[in-house]
């Protein structure tokens, strides 16, 4: 194996990762393809592309947005845009998936307001140059509110099948995980990076991506389509 291929897995270990989840989605869509999650192997490969595609514009000549050699390896605005689609994907699924009249309200309108914070931060933060990591902080804020009600209506819920069937149960589970530490990490990286460094919250990050990738995987072994929900 070339010693460049060898780096980069151990440097990015998260991308394989993403490919490796999308494989298993697609082997398993049979159990899930008529749900809410229909899309979801769409946003893992998505995920990965970005994730590709960052490392290209941060590595490789050929694939940077800026000619001035001060900002040529930026690649932060395909993040910025991955952010918002992803909170509006995972929005859209806990607003349909909600039973709770009330609860499904409270989603539309914490939704429309982690919104509006991202376009509040672009009057404040260039998107092409740094993270919207505040307008992050309250749209995870928001998803996690989300999921939890999500959990709640779950835990009242009469069932027949048992939680570890359900695909759904372990993707909010994941991303609950990922999300309560997540906006702090770059909240961390871009106004205490001294603390950032010092205590390798990236390494912490990218340990949290794989396990929430690795829950997102389990889901897709263990749901049963008559479970979902």
């Amino acid at each position: 194996m070339p010693q460049e291929l060898v780096n980069f897995l151990e440097e990015h270990y998260c991308i394989p990762v993403y490919l490796v989840a999308w494989i298993i989605a697609i082997f398993t869509y049979k159990r899930y393809y008529d749900t809410i999650l229909k899309y979801f192997p769409v946003f893992i490969i998505y995920t990965f592309f970005t994730e590709l595609l960052g490392y290209f514009i941060k590595y490789n000549d050929n694939f940077q947005f800026f000619s001035d050699d001060r900002y040529n390896w930026h690649n932060i605005i395909i993040y910025n845009i991955y952010s918002i689609l992803t909170f509006c994907f995972f929005y859209y699924i806990y607003f349909n998936i909600l039973k709770n009249k009330k609860h499904k309200v409270r989603v539309k309108y914490a939704a429309v307001s982690a919104l509006i914070g991202y376009v509040v931060s672009l009057f404040f933060q260039n998107p092409f140059h740094i993270g919207l990591y505040y307008a992050d902080l309250v749209a995870s804020i928001v998803l996690l509110y989300a999921i939890g009600l999500y959990f709640i209506e779950k835990r009242n819920e009469n069932s027949y099948y048992l939680l570890r069937h359900n695909l759904l149960f372990w993707v909010s589970l994941g991303l609950f995980i990922f999300h309560i530490f997540f906006p702090f990490i770059f909240i961390a990286a871009y106004d205490f990076p001294i603390f950032y460094y010092e205590y390798r919250l990236h390494d912490f990050l990218k340990i949290l991506i794989v396990l929430m990738y690795l829950i997102f995987i389990l889901g897709f072994v263990l749901g049963k389509r008559k479970a979902f929900r």
